[in-house]
């Protein structure tokens, strides 16, 4: 019998006659002779109720209590799925992340997952069960509950699934699939049948909000194939899978933006060892990602660095690096906010020229100013003001033809050896 991981986000199971669809597919996959597991997020917006309601009584609760009051919205869900299945007459057990022992670190608010213990889903499925799995939660070695960060139901589904060995991850969201642009911000997106893991990764990164970069990750470790689909259709969606070679023909595959950016400067350092070692070690005791770091000399033998990071790290970095200012002895630290990010990506850079050049291009007959470049193989990515960012994401769409038709390919750029952007 194969098996089957879905996922059902927290659109998708928002109300009571949600639930009850959500119910019936997984019924009908069942009927089909397949094993099946569900992970399952909080009802709609019960996450962001449950932070305001958190707010509302500390406006900085200590995380290892916002863990324990946001692992509650999954567990609603799970018990109403598997009531759900009984009353279609599908036997279905509801678990939580602890019941299931998916083991993370002691990291309150953003754990990462480090083992799955399969003994006991392995003996409900055996047993003919459908298993309802708590999405976005886990447990320490020393019991304690943590949950994994936005997204994290995504990581959830798709380690279960790396796991269990299923055949497929199946991904139900509110959209078809993975698009070449957010179709919110851009009608004429064109919704993409296949993408390699790097490419989904990059885009993930850089805020395509369809999959989580680590549920991505996980995904491409183990070979998990992932299915994003509407969770109200049975159109197919987007499978994110193994990389082909055909997948280099299109130089960019898709656009991304994120907003809410944060840059962090620190001018006038001394410029001597160990000083770069000692901010990053203190960003990353503190759990927090970087990007988009520049360094340069300044001016009496100093150096600067700069950083953006999510706004929502800020209030965690300020003091962080004030810590740091003080054991250098010398220097300052700059906050700016409003800005965002808008990124290209695509297998088929690592082989054509131009693409820098198309995008930067495109940004100047927007008239939109650039802050910050940084690139990798198949990404080029440049911060810019706020406020900008959704012309920004349309203009460099349109530059790349993603809409209605092909992507760009090599027939209209210039094919290389070495690796450039």
């Amino acid at each position: 019998m194969g098996l089957s991981v879905l996922k059902f986000g927290g659109t998708s199971v928002a109300s009571p006659d949600l639930m009850l669809a959500a119910a019936r597919r997984v019924a009908d996959l069942r009927r089909q002779a397949r094993g099946v597991a569900v992970v399952v997020s909080a009802m709609g917006h019960t996450t962001d109720e449950l932070l305001e309601l958190a707010d509302a009584i500390n406006p900085h609760p200590p995380r290892r209590e916002t863990d324990m009051l946001l692992a509650t919205g999954e567990q609603v869900s799970i018990a109403l799925l598997a009531m759900a299945l009984h009353s279609l007459g599908i036997p279905a057990t509801s678990m939580t992340g602890p019941q299931v022992a998916i083991r993370t670190t002691a990291s309150h608010t953003r754990a990462r997952i480090r083992s799955i213990d399969t003994a006991r889903l392995l003996a409900e499925l055996n047993a003919g069960r459908v298993v309802v799995v708590a999405g976005f939660q886990g447990v320490t070695d020393d019991g304690q509950i943590t949950t994994l960060g936005r997204g994290g139901s995504d990581t959830t589904a798709v380690a279960l699934a790396a796991a269990l060995a299923a055949d497929v991850c199946e991904i139900f969201t509110d959209v078809d699939g993975v698009y070449t642009a957010d179709p919110r911000l851009v009608p004429d997106a064109r919704k993409l049948e296949r993408i390699s893991y790097d490419e989904m990764l990059e885009l993930a990164v850089l805020g395509a909000g369809v999959m989580h970069s680590r549920a991505v990750q996980f995904g491409q470790r183990y070979n998990v194939p992932i299915h994003v689909r509407h969770s109200r259709k049975n159109d197919a969606g987007t499978l994110i899978t193994r990389e082909s070679p055909e997948m280099e023909n299109a130089s960019v595959v898709g656009c991304a933006l994120k907003e809410n950016l944060g840059r962090v400067s620190l001018r006038d350092l001394p410029n001597k060892p160990g000083v770069d070692a000692a901010i990053f070690n203190a960003l990353a005791e503190a759990d927090i990602n970087v990007d988009d770091i520049i360094q340069n000399e300044a001016s009496g033998g100093g150096m600067n660095i700069s950083f953006t990071v999510e706004h929502r790290d800020l209030a965690d970095i300020k003091p962080a690096m004030e810590r740091v200012l003080a054991e250098c002895g010398r220097g300052e630290q700059l906050i700016d906010v409003g800005l965002s990010r808008v990124s290209v990506v695509g297998l088929g850079m690592r082989h054509h020229t131009g693409v820098a050049a198309k995008m930067f291009t495109a940004l100047a007959d927007a008239g939109i100013n650039i802050f910050n470049i940084t690139t990798s193989e198949i990404k080029i990515s440049c911060i810019i003001n706020r406020s900008d960012g959704e012309k920004a994401l349309k203009a460099v769409h349109a530059a790349f033809d993603l809409a209605d038709g092909q992507p760009t390919t090599i027939d209209t750029l210039t094919p290389m050896r070495s690796v450039r952007v």
